[in-house]
């Protein structure tokens, strides 16, 4: 018998270490590691110990024998993986990090930001030097995206936090929430107070279409509908047209997925989940049956992931449809499903649209309908969103890379409501310098670059501010682990100025400038509540989706 890696992975890789047989794939220094949909578990080489299972930070190692039908699948991914890339152990030692000397004194350093990048880089400090971390977010709750971006249907994904709730629970970490740095205190006085500032803010906002009409009612990004149905206070007033049979997903990524779920799955079955009250009650009134997923090239170049693609299959009263001339392959394309190296992801993705071209599909059920190769060309109506026009694409090869371009060949698919997901982007912080080409902070792996090109002192990056919008929520403890090694190294060789505040100073600056400051006690409060609420309602927990509610139930 062998563990099993599935669908929720996060790509954390805190299995990899506590592997005793070196059986996990990629590792964190393999260079597919940055680009791998998920890790996988050798079956030859597994010694049916279980310690993955206890390091996993989102319960998504199983025994092979309690693979339910919706998992079963996973055993022949992870082998395909090995077949493909056979095991070859590493015995190097594991080499212990380098702790800055004692006499250097306590190390103190601000986090902007509290996802899952802030939280990794808090973690990785806490345990290499005596330190304290003061933590700053703008919303009264933590935990960023894996609380307001993670789909209310994939519970599991968001135990990570359950891991950085136990790891902050020394004082050496404070929490500062509900306070924007800007507003209530400057880049400047937060130097004053600490050694060092890591930025964390990830990628805010989201890229647009570039189409005539794109501003009509009834066009919206998916970053607004992820962060309306998760509870986020910001986006708790928004409304979308449900009352149409037909939606459109521009783009296909796994937020575009997680959208056509949250959209076709029975919202008896989302009644479990922690999704807010008042999406839950829109989309009971929900007319939609039918969601349009587009994507600009082919199957094989789809931005979802396999697993991701996979677990659709398993939707009740959810049909999947593909059609089969969607999956007719150009040449180059053609060529790497017919290479026998051909990665098992990739040779993954068009085996599933395959299946689910050939599919059967029952009366009566809602669909998510798979287009591929297209891609928007201007949205139409009167005083609201009427359609969608979309011209067909080619792909060519331009230097290795397979390119679309459009033909001559049109359509135009009616819908009252778009949402695009093609992608988030970086904001500008205060005077730090940016790229607004990459929508980035420049940095030289986690060091903050001036823009005349020096180091700034002090100021570091980490997560997608610091390498833009890719990768899932474990990518970034690798990120963050490469920036707090730059950050601990500057510390030690003296490079960090000392603060002239101590950490007191800072709770009266703070408590002086925002009455509404949300501390430790006060998430503690919040969580509480909303879990007390969850309980009597049978799911994980009732958000409060306003600032007011929030900050009311931190008070008590």
């Amino acid at each position: 018998m062998a563990y099993v890696i599935t669908q929720r992975c996060c790509n954390d890789a805190s299995c990899v270490s506590e592997c005793p047989v070196d059986c996990i794939r990629p590792t964190p220094d393999q260079p597919e590691f940055a680009t791998t949909e998920m890790l996988y578990i050798d079956p030859d080489t597994c010694i049916d110990c279980g310690a993955c299972v206890d390091a996993c930070p989102v319960e998504a190692i199983f025994s092979e024998d309690d693979l339910t039908a919706s998992l079963a699948r996973f055993r022949d991914i992870n082998a395909a993986y090995f077949q493909r890339h056979p095991l070859e152990s590493n015995f190097d030692p594991i080499v212990t990090p380098s702790r800055p000397p004692k006499e250097l004194g306590t190390l103190r350093v601000a986090i902007v930001g509290a996802g899952p990048a802030a939280c990794y880089a808090a973690d990785e400090l806490l345990r290499r030097a005596d330190v304290e971390v003061e933590m700053f977010d703008r919303l009264p709750t933590p935990w960023g995206l894996v609380r307001a971006g993670v789909a209310p249907d994939h519970p599991g994904t968001k135990t990570v936090s359950g891991m950085f709730e136990s790891a902050f629970r020394r004082e050496t970490l404070q929490y500062y929430l509900n306070v924007e740095v800007g507003t209530h205190i400057s880049h400047e006085e937060l130097l004053r107070h600490h050694h060092a500032v890591i930025y964390a803010v990830g990628a805010s906002s989201d890229r647009k279409m570039g189409v005539p009409g794109e501003d009509l009612p009834g066009s919206h990004s998916a970053t607004e509908f992820v962060a309306w149905y998760n509870g986020h206070p910001d986006y708790a007033d928004r409304t979308f047209d449900l009352s149409g049979e037909r939606a459109v997903i521009v783009g296909n990524g796994n937020v575009a997925l997680d959208v056509a779920r949250v959209l076709t799955v029975d919202p008896d079955e989302l009644a479990k989940t922690d999704i807010a009250d008042h999406a839950l009650d829109a989309l009971r009134q929900s007319n939609i049956r039918e969601v349009v997923v587009l994507g600009r090239r082919g199957p094989l170049q789809a931005a979802y992931t396999s697993p991701e693609f996979l677990a659709l299959a398993h939707l009740k009263g959810v049909d999947v449809v593909v059609e089969e001339a969607d999956l007719e392959l150009d040449h180059a394309s053609q060529a790497l499903v017919d290479d026998p190296q051909v990665e098992p992801s990739l040779a993954l993705k068009y085996t599933l649209a395959k299946e689910y071209a050939g599919g059967r599909r029952a009366e009566g059920n809602k669909r998510i309908v798979f287009r591929y190769l297209t891609s928007p060309t201007a949205l139409t109506g009167t005083d609201r969103v009427e359609s969608i026009e979309i011209v067909h694409n080619e792909l060519f090869d331009d230097d290795g890379q397979l390119v679309a371009r459009p033909t001559d060949r049109t359509e135009s698919i009616e819908t009252s409501l778009v949402l695009r997901s093609i992608g988030y982007r970086g904001e500008r912080i205060g005077e730090l310098p940016f790229d607004e080409r990459r929508g980035v902070v420049p940095n030289e792996h986690g060091r903050v670059v001036g823009d005349d090109g020096t180091l700034l002192s002090g100021v570091y990056v980490s997560g997608w501010i610091k390498r833009g919008p890719r990768g899932v929520i474990g990518s970034n403890r690798t990120d963050s682990e490469e920036t707090v090694e730059l950050l601990l190294a500057d510390f030690t060789a003296g490079k960090l100025a000392a603060p002239q505040a101590d950490r007191a100073a800072l709770k009266a600056l703070l408590a002086e400038r925002q009455a509404d400051l949300v501390d430790r006690a006060g998430w503690r409060a919040i969580d509480q509540a909303e879990k007390s609420a969850g309980k009597s309602a049978g799911r994980p927990r009732v958000k409060f989706t306003t600032r007011e509610d929030l900050l009311k139930a931190a008070r008590g």
